[in-house]
């Protein structure tokens, strides 16, 4: 059996091809989509997971090397890891946000895997990772089926998030085929998201078009402009109906991390001064909640970065401001304000102010964020975006018949706002905002394993 595959940055989905159409299976109770995180008792968990609980074995003397480290650090803390240790999707969010200092928790690891300069052991690890996932997807969608899975087709952005363009999207790729491979899929292949996203919007069409494809992810953005029909329908030689793709790593994630900055972080000391008169080092109010950049991660609540955390609270002028961000260092909290950034700009879709609370373990914030308030802080990615849509339009030479927008972003009346007001003569529609991906992908199964 195959199946279409999206490991998403925010979210992962599977498809079948059912009586020529694609079915999106349930992942997590009845929900199709199981969000792209996991929980464990220490980071070690996971390579000892994936060898003691689903058998899977490293396949090189690496990801021995690894595993050997992480057996080794959780028996010296004491760690007898169980079947239930390592939770998925919103299980792992719930345990992460009850008890946020507890546990080792990552969010979109997709992120990370184009990254340069990392050591062979830290690639290792994202694999095993990836592996996790991708081992407890399978097995979610083999039991819905009651059908053992063999080949996927994955889908991939134009470009991963990093800075090393054509390497990095190699790396990410390995990554992913590595895991995918140990995961206990035989055959894999890879497929662009936005390609498979036009490839379910052409399922429904009845003569040839152009069409604009963007694709507002997670993590990045990505436009395929295509001549899409019922010619092209089938054929897995594609090349010519491809008229230019453009892609970075710009999404979702971009919108909430942003918001999260400007609205949240002068709570912990943004525009706040020093002693001296200096602003606060704009990098410690940005790295926390920069989830979707490991560097930047690592650099922050890394152990040395606790001392200058320490004395620019001795040198604030408003130390109860650093002293929260001293908690956000202890209590691992930044993904936990991105998230509340992320709720307020759904709300804002909808209404003029968001008000809420921050609750930290010594108050409770009250929080109000404006509309104009949120657009303000969200240029920046919106401009990102905007851009990518004018490339794809140069690259390709040709004014397409219609705009089809897709990701969960995409739902944004501000990002779709933006997209329009290219093209503004274009007609945009719409699909299913998160599954068009999957859909596709399932189809594209079709012409490669069917």
């Amino acid at each position: 059996m195959f199946i279409g595959f999206d490991y998403g940055t925010s979210n992962c989905s599977v498809a079948r091809m059912l009586d020529g159409e694609p079915q999106l299976l349930p992942l997590e109770n009845t929900s199709h989509y199981l969000p792209s995180t996991l929980a464990a008792p220490t980071r070690e968990s996971v390579s000892e997971y994936l060898f003691r609980h689903y058998q899977i074995q490293p396949l090189d003397a690496v990801g021995q090397q690894l595993l050997r480290r992480s057996v080794a650090a959780n028996r010296e803390e004491g760690i007898d890891l169980q079947a239930e240790d390592l939770l998925f999707g919103q299980a792992a969010l719930a345990l992460y946000l009850a008890h946020p200092q507890d546990l080792y928790y990552v969010k979109s690891p997709k992120s990370f895997l184009g990254a340069m300069g990392l050591h062979e052991v830290q690639l290792s690890f994202f694999e095993d990772l990836v592996c996790a996932m991708m081992a407890n997807i399978k097995r979610r969608a083999e039991q819905v089926t009651q059908q053992t899975i063999d080949d996927a087709v994955i889908g991939r952005p134009i470009n991963f998030q990093g800075s090393g363009g054509e390497e990095s999207n190699r790396q990410a790729e390995n990554i992913l085929r590595r895991a995918a491979n140990r995961a206990g899929f035989r055959q894999v292949e890879f497929q662009f998201e936005p390609v498979a996203a036009g490839l379910e919007y052409e399922a429904g069409l009845t003569q040839e078009q152009i069409v604009l494809v963007v694709d507002i992810g997670g993590g990045t953005t990505d436009c395929s402009l295509l001549r899409m029909g019922p010619n092209w329908r089938k054929k897995k030689d594609r090349s010519g109906s491809l008229l230019a793709h453009s892609g970075q790593r710009v999404g979702g994630n971009d919108l909430d991390i942003h918001l999260a900055f400007r609205q949240l972080m002068p709570y912990f000391g943004l525009g706040s001064l020093l002693d001296s008169g200096l602003e606060m080092p704009m990098k410690q109010l940005w790295n926390p909640v920069a989830i979707n950049d490991l560097s930047a991660q690592n650099d922050f609540y890394a152990q040395r970065n606790l001392a200058e955390l320490k004395l620019l609270h001795k040198e604030a002028r408003e130390p109860q401001k650093l002293a929260r961000l001293l908690q956000v260092y202890h209590d691992t909290l930044g993904y936990s304000l991105v998230r509340r950034a992320e709720e307020a700009k759904i709300a804002l879709s909808q209404q003029a102010e968001f008000h809420s609370t921050l609750a930290l373990a010594t108050e409770v914030l009250p929080l109000t964020i404006r509309y104009d308030e949120m657009l303000q802080a969200l240029d920046g990615p919106k401009q990102q975006i905007t851009k990518l849509v004018r490339e794809a339009l140069t690259q390709g030479d040709s004014v397409p018949d219609v705009i089809f927008m897709t990701g969960g972003s995409a739902r944004s009346p501000l990002l779709r706002q933006a997209v329009a007001e290219v093209l503004p003569q274009v007609p945009l529609v719409s699909g299913n905002d998160f599954g068009s991906v999957t859909a596709g992908l399932a189809r594209w199964a079709e012409v490669c394993f069917g």
